[in-house]
């Protein structure tokens, strides 16, 4: 993002996002292809290939010069700039929770769905999974896109928006067509949500701390949303995944929307300007 142009950051943001819509397509096709004749074995083996490309990053990605002039010689100082820097982290790790609690609620437990509510086997699941993220790349690059007309927290807000307005096809489409509509429609607002974040928290934060600070807090925020999952199970067992899945959605939907927001923009600021956060 440092390398990018303010114009132009929101489209490459939503770019950059879905790498990991692409990495779960490819995932899906993967589970189509390999799991029927040979087990889960040999997708741990598979989804340890796309570490190779870190390699090639760090051979021949220079960095910014944004970084070379604010970055840390030690690890001393970024507890401080945590401290110094408490909203804008306590902010983030909310708003991180709840986008991952988007995510993650509607995509963990949605094979699961497919086979206990639908009887779905593993060539339709890996298939509708498939598709779904089809959604999520287109996404992720328009709503990227629009956030640098309509702004950061705009585009978030009105994609969850669209997301609350897709629960009823998404959980309860009354045949097939439908269900294929939904999941397409619903990963594409998720991700489209999605496509925004990295633009956002990273013009959100101070050029000394730009990777760490997001960074952490993004990772506090996973912690958060971990037991989603689990909640969402847990409710399925008395009543039945759809009805779980609207629900938990609805809910984190709306508060993200909120979150989103309720919070600061700071769409196009300039890196390496030194402007502090206000």
């Amino acid at each position: 993002m440092e390398k990018v142009p303010p114009r132009y950051r929101g489209v490459v943001s939503g770019l950059l996002q879905q790498g990991y819509a692409l990495g779960y397509l490819l995932a899906a096709v993967c589970y189509l292809l390999i799991f029927p004749h040979w087990g889960w074995r040999p997708l741990f083996f598979i989804g340890g290939l796309p570490a190779l490309l870190a390699l090639f990053v760090r051979a021949r990605v220079k960095e910014s010069e944004v970084w070379r002039e604010t970055r840390h010689e030690n690890w001393s100082g970024l507890g401080k700039a945590i401290v110094s820097n408490w909203k804008l982290f306590l902010y983030l790790t909310i708003l991180m929770a709840m986008m991952n609690m988007v995510s993650h609620g509607t995509q963990d437990m949605y094979p699961t769905f497919l086979q206990r509510d639908w009887g779905f086997g593993p060539t339709a699941r890996a298939a509708l999974t498939a598709f779904s993220q089809v959604g999520a790349l287109a996404g992720g690059v328009i709503c990227g896109l629009y956030s640098d007309r309509l702004g950061r927290r705009r585009t978030i807000a009105l994609a969850l928006a669209g997301a609350v307005l897709t629960i009823p096809i998404w959980a309860f489409a009354p045949g097939v067509p439908l269900l294929v509509l939904g999941a397409f429609v619903m990963q594409f607002f998720v991700q489209g949500a999605w496509g925004v974040i990295p633009a956002h928290i990273t013009e959100l934060s101070p050029d000394p701390v730009r990777g760490f600070l997001p960074g952490f807090a993004y990772q506090c925020g996973v912690a958060i949303a971990s037991k989603l999952p689990h909640v969402q199970a847990l409710f399925a067992a008395d009543t039945s995944y759809a009805r779980a899945m609207a629900l938990s959605a609805a809910t984190v939907f709306l508060l993200g929307a909120v979150v989103a927001w309720a919070g600061p923009e700071r769409r196009g600021v300039a890196f390496g300007r030194g402007v502090p956060y206000p």
